[in-house]
């Protein structure tokens, strides 16, 4: 069955199953039609989140097992709703202890039959399968390793040994193992197995191979042969080394009977591959359309420029979008990539050594090309086909800038015609063409969302996966552009305000997005507290803006995030290479500032930005409700949710008081269910103009002619310039009623013009349902 609406809960031991099952005739209630759970299979032991898979064959017991998703899914049954799964395809717990795929592999080497499931360059090093495990370099351990039961231990790890191996003297037998155990640091550099991004405890898993995608995929398609699960949200796909072709694999496996949508990540303009045999995208691409019709243009410049002046950053050190995050690949490339450059340099030279044509390039020069490349990919990655519009000449000519020498640069060529994939259809030339995309996609998250995305605050909003930092603002027209080609191509697609991974909840985007709207009020607060001494001024800044949106002082959950963003910034201190003298000053400003000090209320001023940013909550929420697509509902979100990065924004799933959101949510969801023809996939999208001298600030769209969406825009603007004044809308024909009080009535047709000014008297979004004549 296609959804209506799907309902995200976070799984955890501390919300199982059972759990999900008694919140089942609430959700029910509020008008979703499926359940969307976090990953479901056996996972790292205490794990809150479960994307550490370590066992594909069997649901988690720690949630209630086999037998506990399917009492949930009978019990949602039996109440109307389906449930939907998160599917992690790219990656495992790297954890031997628990995970018998690699646990196999440590103590059989290649030889082992589980061998296939990994990425292992085993020609790489000294032949060996590296572990960055230790705490330590291994001297300074050496004297904690125990071994006992055919197994190595240390502090609560555990790695089998190689048959025949266990009675050897420490040394010899530490050299005798299929692995190498290393100091942590190590794996920046001389990691030889693919992982997900620069996470060493996650190894990739290679679900191209027919043989590990039917090992690793069983228990879920025997879920959904049973009906038990009806939909699957797929986790990284842009971490696959051939995405097309495993949703191909997938859609075969499933026999098309569960609704599917990629947590693909489109940058700008680019749009999901058509020939993807999925519903459509997660929806980062809608959050950022839906953030950005509601943004300011004209004060999201205004604000970079005082934010530049207030952090001292000039437009190349910080100021400046594209050379922030240009810089930050650069860094993340050289740096917290250096073990996959390594890894394509090799690939590079197996191929060159191997082909008369291609012998001589230089190892730093293959390196270079590929570093150069790399930071040029303007989105995430390449596929199968369009590869040419990504990695252009354009991008070739660039790279070679970094060549002193002419002769040198077409190593440049070369690894492009190699990550084309039209220098030869080998092992080794599928492979490289792989795991370039495979990095490409790495390297793109980490520059873009885990770095840059820190270091360039003027509107924190702005900062959040798929969207754009430097240009945060979309026009109506744009918007509506969108709305018309997602109702085209994937009507069947999610759309998404708050995930659990977004860095903010969409509340707390909210009242950040305002600041847009009086970049000199802000200026005028960040004044006011400028008796709390900060570090530096650019963590002012995010700490404030941060506390601004998140709306009361909570040191507790204000704390760990600020501390969280400049480690991720990594411009002062860093999750690696820490700086606790300054770490110390961040936490002590977090707690006597942003922590203590309620900034919402702290003037007249920011209390009256207050129904500004109830109006931009509301009327992002009720247009993703009605746009086309299928919405999400993140946990709590049905009302105000103030939440930050993870792992406050996995807190359990809790019910609470309800408020105007709430009965928003609820009144846009019945209307989905009981009018599937004008949301489904056929159902037309119209876009609605205002017409008057406040028309910018109206949002408008109607679906199918029976229902129609407006909501406020710019709101602050708004009532600065005047109000509504004579502003109308013509509504469609027919007799429509506000869903939203029940009571109010209206005209439609091009005789009756609706005043602006009536339709948004009670409130800044009106949803109108079209009358039976």
């Amino acid at each position: 069955m296609l959804p209506t609406a799907t309902y995200r809960l976070q799984l955890q031991p501390d919300f199982p199953f059972a759990a999900a099952e008694r919140a089942v005739p609430y959700l029910a209630g509020l008008g979703v039609s499926h359940l969307h759970l976090s990953p479901v299979l056996e996972a790292v032991p205490g794990s809150t989140h479960g994307y550490d898979v370590t066992d594909h064959r069997s649901v988690r017991a720690e949630l209630g097992g086999e037998e506990g998703l399917r009492a949930l899914a009978a019990t949602a049954r039996a109440h109307g709703l389906g449930l939907v799964v998160d599917l992690v395809p790219n990656h495992m717990a790297a954890s031997p202890r628990h995970n018998h795929a690699l646990r196999s592999v440590l103590r059989e080497g290649p030889d082992s039959p589980y061998a296939r499931w990994f990425d292992v360059d085993w020609r790489a090093g000294d032949g060996r399968l590296l572990l960055p495990v230790l705490p330590a370099r291994l001297p300074e351990v050496r004297d904690r390793l125990r071994v006992s039961g055919g197994a190595l231990h240390l502090d609560g790890q555990e790695f089998p040994l190689r048959a025949g191996t266990e009675g050897l003297p420490l040394d010899e037998l530490l050299d005798a193992q299929w692995y190498r155990l290393a100091w942590w640091r190590l794996a920046r550099t001389e990691l030889n197995y693919r992982r997900f991004f620069t996470i060493s405890e996650l190894i990739g898993v290679r679900v191209e191979d027919p043989e590990v995608f039917a090992a690793t995929h069983a228990k879920i398609v025997e879920l959904v042969a049973d009906g038990v699960v009806e939909g699957l949200r797929i986790d990284h796909p842009d971490g696959l080394a051939d995405p097309q072709g495993y949703l191909e694999d997938l859609a075969a496996a499933t026999g098309g009977r569960c609704w599917t949508v990629v947590e693909k990540i489109l940058t700008g303009s680019e749009t999901l591959p058509a020939a993807w045999p999925v519903a459509g995208t997660t929806g980062y691409d809608a959050l950022r359309q839906l953030e950005g019709v509601l943004t300011d243009p004209v004060g999201v410049d205004e604000l970079a420029c005082v934010y530049r002046e207030f952090t001292h950053s000039a437009a190349d050190r910080g100021g400046d979008w594209e050379a922030t995050a240009r810089r930050a690949a650069y860094e993340v490339v050289t740096h917290d990539l250096a073990a996959e450059t390594a890894s394509l340099t090799r690939i590079a030279e197996r191929i060159c050594a191997a082909d008369p044509a291609l012998r001589d390039h230089a190892p730093w020069a293959l390196r270079t090309a590929i570093r150069e490349l790399l930071v040029r990919v303007p989105v995430y990655r390449t596929y199968r086909t369009g590869g040419e519009e990504v990695l252009t000449p354009a991008a070739a000519r660039g790279a070679k800038a970094a060549f002193a020498v002419p002769e040198e640069a077409t190593a440049v060529d070369l690894v492009r015609e190699l990550a084309l994939g039209s220098l030869g259809d080998g092992p080794e030339h599928r492979a490289f063409r792989a795991r370039f995309a495979q990095t490409s996609s790495a390297l793109r998250a980490k520059s873009v969302e885990d770095t840059a995305f820190y270091r360039y605050a003027p509107l924190l909003s702005a900062n959040e996966v798929g969207g754009d930092a430097g240009h945060p603002a979309v026009s109506v027209d744009a918007f509506h552009a969108y709305c018309l080609r997602i109702a085209r191509d994937w009507p069947a697609g999610g759309t998404v305000l708050s995930t659990h991974d977004t860095k903010r909840s969409a509340d707390v985007r909210a009242a950040i997005a305002v600041l847009a709207q009086c970049p000199e009020t802000w200026a005028a607060l960040l004044a006011e507290v400028a008796g709390v001494p900060a570090p530096d001024p650019h963590l002012a800044w995010t700490a404030w803006q941060t506390a601004f949106g998140f709306g009361v002082p909570d040191a507790d959950r204000l704390g760990p995030a600020i501390l969280k963003s400049v480690r991720e910034a990594g411009l002062r201190t860093s999750w690696t290479e820490p700086d606790p003298a300054y770490e110390r000053a961040v936490a002590e400003f977090a707690a006597a500032g942003p922590g203590r000090i309620p900034l919402r209320t702290a003037s007249a001023a920011a209390f009256a930005l207050e129904p500004h940013i109830r109006a931009h909550a509301l009327g992002a929420a009720l247009a993703q409700l009605t746009m086309p697509g299928v919405p999400e509902l993140y946990q709590n979100t049905e009302r105000e949710y103030r939440a930050l990065v993870d792992p406050d924004n996995r807190a359990p799933f809790s019910t609470g008081p309800e408020d105007d959101r709430t009965a928003l949510v609820r009144a846009a969801l019945r209307l989905r269910r009981e009018r599937p023809e004008a949301f489904g996939p056929g159902g037309a999208y119209t876009p609605l103009a205002a017409d008057g001298p406040a028309a910018a600030h109206c949002l408008a769209f109607a679906r199918s002619g029976t229902v129609v969406t407006a909501v406020t825009r710019l709101s602050l603007r708004l009532a600065e310039a005047g109000g509504w004044q004579d502003t109308e809308l013509v509504l469609p024909d027919g007799r429509w009623a506000d869903v939203l009080d029940g009571v109010r009535e209206f005209t439609g047709g091009p005789a009756t013009e609706l005043k602006l000014a009536e339709l948004f008297a009670d409130r800044p979004v009106a949803l109108l349902a079209r009358l039976d004549d």
